[in-house]
């Protein structure tokens, strides 16, 4: 079965600046929707470094009529780790099972996919040369008016996804649709897919779907959009897959350490890395896709 995971190896790039228009009355700036989401990510992904949440995951295997043949639902702490300052840093998804033990796993080999939720870094500055972007007419979303921006991958530029088979890896070139807020600039929906046939690697569709809501983080400033669902559904040649991830009860947290001089630190006895760098789509299921 493949494995498809984000890559989550960033390095910053210098903001774009779009020169200003003339309004019929008086000057103003008009703000280019892809470079108003592109500060937006580089925000948003500095809260996220600081954020944890619950997330419950539920993986389904469907058979050729979209019946759920097996479903697996699990409870995980999650948060993201992020390494390293300024132009160069690295983020790292942690996902800790907060109920171990109490879901019956099947013998069905499964689909265990992560990281979908932040398919916006196309808009990053590290990935934003790697996509066309057009933007579309107005449209609502949840009763706000919001610009549909359709991106596409071009081929051989980075990409923030890749397909993991076989101990080799594929880069995946995505398209699709994000639904920028007029009024902030956010993502407020994201839908991706392939932007090429990958049947040859055992791929035949990748179909992505996430949402951003507010959410109020508990700090001084106000509620940012942060994300609430993402789908994500799979099929090669002989399986099909669907897996749900809902984010809930974000909280923002420090760490304060304090190291006890009485506490020795040998060589021969090193304190463990406890730091799970799980990467975003992953499966180690042998069965063939």
């Amino acid at each position: 079965m493949p494995r498809i995971h984000n890559l989550y190896s960033l390095i910053t790039g210098a903001l774009l600046v779009v020169p200003a228009a003339i309004a019929a009355s008086q000057p103003a700036r008009s703000i280019d929707p892809v470079e108003s989401a592109q500060r937006q990510i580089t925000g948003y992904l500095s809260n996220l470094a600081d954020l944890h949440c619950t997330e419950l995951v539920t993986q389904e295997k469907l058979a050729p009529n979209g019946h759920v043949v097996v479903s697996e639902r699990d409870k995980y702490d999650y948060l993201i780790m992020m390494n390293g300052s300024g132009d160069d840093f690295q983020l790292n998804e942690t996902r800790l099972e907060s109920s171990p033990g109490k879901s019956r796993k099947s013998s069905t080999p499964m689909l265990v996919s992560n990281g979908m939720a932040t398919v916006l870094l196309v808009f990053h500055p590290y990935y934003r040369e790697s996509f066309k972007f057009e933007s579309g007419t107005d449209e609502m979303v949840d009763g706000k008016p919001a610009i549909p921006v359709h991106f596409t991958h071009i081929p051989g530029r980075r990409t923030p996804a890749a397909l993991a088979l076989r101990g080799r890896e594929y880069p995946l070139e995505l398209q699709g649709t994000a639904w920028l807020d007029k009024q902030s600039g956010e993502v407020v929906k994201i839908e991706a897919g392939l932007n090429r046939d990958m049947s040859d690697v055992g791929l035949s569709s990748l179909n992505v779907h996430v949402e951003y809501k507010p959410a109020n983080i508990g700090k001084a400033v106000s509620t940012i959009n942060l994300p609430a669902v993402a789908v994500v559904d799979v099929t090669t040649p002989r399986q099909h897959w669907r897996n749900t991830h809902a984010f809930e009860s974000y909280k923002s947290f420090s760490i304060d350490a304090v190291q006890d001089p009485k506490v020795k630190v040998h060589a021969e006895n090193p304190v463990p890395d406890k730091n799970d760098t799980a990467a975003a789509f992953r499966s180690d299921s042998k069965e063939k896709p």
